[in-house]
């Protein structure tokens, strides 16, 4: 059978035909099948992110333009789920967060094609939570152009919160993409600050024949613990990082208020740790007027007694939090 094959391969014509044929074949076929299908995907998406800055996506979307190869192109996605009745609220913050950062790369002379924004919503695409094993959101993950998504490929929302510009360095690190984060602009605080003024002012000039007030101790005393309060309780890293209000598991619709690591924290928490200072400075302040005031034995009395309480309830209380946040604090005191 050789034989005969190599006599066919000497004879010029068969040669010639064969040669022919070689030449008529296209090259690489499976390789331009792909660059025709890679060249499909990217065209849609360049499609879609010019309609909106954020691509919705379902479970099929997901599986064929951020799953599946071939693909060039970095993905953002956001893990969410913004149907009224999830009564997810952090999400519709991270949301929004979410929408400033992706149009600020949709309309910056870098945009190009190496970077979309996605969202799959959960109930458009429970079956990719399930796949993903996710359990929670919102969650914001990076899909790059090569290779499976490593752990740094998602966002640690919790430690980190989710401002738009804490979003931006992440992506920074991960892709290379420097988006810089364009805001609206927003006069809801130069308005507020100005009506401030003119309530001061017009305070001011109506009692500007008697302006004892001001040198009043309890006054200045009480604004003076409003900003120690509002500064104990994590005020200032609320503004810094941007956490989340609360967090709510989408799965089982359970509301955590306190954060479980002492390295983050939600802003219902800090209004929690606010009140309960402020419960103990009342608490102290009462035991202080019971001990330095002239009145009546009995009255003092019941004031200690009540001061004594909100001291040692709210003190417990805040001591429980501690205990909860870091792991192996060997202390606690009535609450545990």
């Amino acid at each position: 059978m050789a034989s005969v094959w190599c006599k066919s391969l000497a004879n010029p014509a068969v040669l010639a035909v064969f040669l022919l044929v070689l030449l008529l074949l296209p090259p690489g076929g499976g390789q331009k099948k792909k660059e025709n299908l890679l060249s499909e995907k990217v065209e849609q998406m360049m499609e879609w992110s010019s309609r909106r800055s954020v691509i919705r996506m379902n479970g099929d979307k997901f599986r064929r333009f951020v799953k599946a190869p071939p693909r060039n192109y970095s993905v953002i996605v956001m893990f969410t789920a913004l149907q009224p009745q999830r009564q997810c609220s952090v999400c519709r913050q991270a949301n929004e967060e979410y929408q400033v950062l992706a149009n600020s790369w949709r309309y910056s002379s870098a945009f190009s094609n190496k970077l979309f924004f996605t969202v799959v919503d959960y109930d458009e695409g429970a079956d990719v939570f399930q796949q993903l094993n996710m359990n929670s959101a919102p969650t914001f993950m990076h899909f790059p152009a090569k290779g499976k998504p490593k752990r740094a490929d998602t966002f640690d929302l919790q430690r980190i919160g989710f401002a738009s510009e804490q979003l931006a360095k992440w992506i920074a690190d991960r892709t290379d993409v420097q988006i810089r984060v364009f805001r609206p602009p927003n006069y809801s605080g130069t308005i507020a600050l100005a009506l401030l003024v003119s309530l001061v002012g017009g305070l001011l000039y109506l009692r500007r024949n008697n302006l004892e007030f001001i040198y009043n101790k309890t006054g200045w005393a009480m604004a003076a613990l409003c900003v120690v309060f509002a500064m104990t309780s994590g005020q200032m890293w609320n503004h810094i990082r941007g956490p989340p209000y609360a967090h709510k598991n989408p799965q089982n619709g359970q509301v955590s208020y306190i954060h479980g690591s002492s390295q983050a924290q939600f802003v219902a928490e800090s209004h929690i740790i606010l009140l309960l200072n402020a419960a103990i400075t009342m608490g102290m302040v009462l035991l202080n007027e019971a001990a330095t005031s002239k009145g009546d034995v009995g009255k003092r009395r019941i004031i200690c007694l009540v001061g004594l309480g909100l001291v040692v309830f709210f003190f417990s209380f805040l001591l429980s939090i501690f205990r909860s946040k870091y792991h192996g604090y060997p202390y606690s005191f009535l609450i545990k």
